[in-house]
């Protein structure tokens, strides 16, 4: 306790760690202040309770706004399918791996393309959104084609909105700001669903309510583990002799994650596992095929859900680890400043060898991420509330954990240039900063 009160003191003793704490408290407080403000021309008391299903699970992403109708009602949801589209362009499309290679000309470029698509996705999904979720109801006061022009240029300012208090607290606070906003949604259901939990178990199902903590300690666990596996290559780099002193000649080690993708893919799957059960509700009235579909990808406890949202899950961390681990580039880099791998020779078999080690660890780790990702499900079976089982696992536990431990490693920098003790006993948090706050 001792040692974390020096540490709390440390950290506000910097000044520039300190503003942007600050300045990342002062956006995530704007946020959730704009997720409580209703679109106009709806009626609050009749929009009924919190949607369950797919929708529930987006609605927790949001903190809330979804089921509020707010004009965050979308969130950052439509910015993070845009960037998998323009993901996927740029792997497939010869101009946009063009302006990939452009360096920041070609990335403000692809930025503005996505703030572009953003916005017509923004529009495509509010429709839906107006359609399935909020018309039904009957709390819409004004005339219906009023309500959705004003709606949509709102949803769509509030989006946009949202993606520029993500950049500003990327800029000007502390962790990546989109997920930072992600994140915020999720805890802020986190204290009424344990307190939900609680009163469904009443005082004598507490021995279960505990049992239930434990076992969510140990999932915590196991994804921080996951997070933090790493396979270690070690490089061997030759000596130099340079003004009469010998550098180098000491051995080092590459550390490849077991998950080099992050949380990414589940963002990913979980951004277009929602587009079925969406799409279906628009035309479910005189389709049979609709109908199921809608019924089937709404209930996330399903077996077919699960099945296609793991599958999607491993080929989206294949995917992403592709374009975020080049093995080549590793083994220029490597060969440039006079490294080498053990019994390898330098340039194209240190890629194959990189690459080999990269594909046999990708696939274990894919599966426990999809593991971890449907845990959910299970729990809800098992008989865990459907809010409380949201952070027992799946998407929530996982953007959690990521998201605090990539903003735990920026405040450990910050300490360590400033010769402060850092946040663990050994002064330094190991492997490398998050690749979900640098994807997004």
């Amino acid at each position: 306790m001792k040692k974390f009160i020096s540490t709390v003191k440390n950290i506000f003793s910097i000044e520039d760690l300190r503003i942007r704490i600050i300045n990342t408290i002062g956006f995530l407080v704007v946020f959730r202040l704009g997720s409580f403000i209703v679109l106009p021309g709806v009626d609050p008391s009749k929009l009924g309770d919190a949607p369950e299903g797919i929708f529930g699970l987006i609605d927790t992403f949001l903190g809330g706004a979804f089921s509020n109708a707010s004009i965050f009602g979308l969130g950052i949801m439509p910015y993070i399918s845009a960037s998998i589209v323009l993901q996927l362009l740029t792997v497939g499309v010869p101009y946009f791996q063009k302006l990939q290679k452009e360096g920041e000309s070609g990335r403000k470029r692809i930025n503005q393309i996505t703030r572009v698509l953003t916005i017509a996705i923004t529009v495509a999904q509010g429709i839906g959104y107006i359609t399935a979720t909020i018309l039904p109801t009957g709390a819409v006061m004004v005339s219906t084609s009023l309500f959705m022009f004003s709606s949509l240029v709102l949803l769509s300012a509030g989006t946009m909105f949202c993606m520029w208090l993500g950049e500003k607290i990327t800029e000007k606070g502390i962790g990546n700001g989109i997920s930072m906003l992600i994140m915020i949604g999720i805890i802020s259901a986190l204290p009424g669903a344990i307190i939900a939990e609680a009163l469904s178990k009443g005082t004598s199902g507490m021995l279960l309510l505990i049992i239930e903590a434990a076992v969510l300690f140990f999932v915590v666990v196991g994804v921080v583990a996951l997070t933090e596996a790493t396979r270690r290559v070690p490089v061997q780099y030759a000596k130099q002799v340079v003004g009469g002193k010998v550098y180098g000649g000491q051995r080092q080690y590459i550390p490849i994650k077991v998950n080099a993708s992050g949380v990414m893919p589940i963002i990913f799957a979980q951004s277009l596992m929602f587009l079925p059960a969406l799409i279906a509700q628009i035309w479910s009235a005189d389709n049979d095929i609709a109908n199921y579909i809608g019924s089937t990808f709404s209930d996330f406890t399903s077996w077919q859900y699960n099945l296609v949202f793991a599958v999607m899950i491993i080929l989206f961390t294949f995917f992403y680890t592709a374009i975020t681990v080049n093995p080549e580039q590793i083994a220029e880099d490597l060969k440039r400043n006079g490294g080498f791998v053990p019994g390898i020779k330098p340039g194209a078999p240190t890629a194959d060898f990189i690459d080999g080690i990269i594909s046999k660890i990708t696939l274990p780790g894919s599966i426990l991420l999809s593991v971890v990702a449907i845990l959910p499900a299970f729990a809800i079976i098992a008989g865990v509330g459907g809010s409380f089982a949201q952070f027992y696992g799946g998407t929530s536990l996982l953007i959690m954990v990521g998201v605090i431990m990539d903003t735990l490693r920026q405040i450990e920098s910050y300490l360590l240039m400033r010769h402060y003790e850092g946040m663990m006993k050994s002064g330094n948090m190991k492997n490398n900063p998050s690749n979900f706050a640098a994807a997004i």
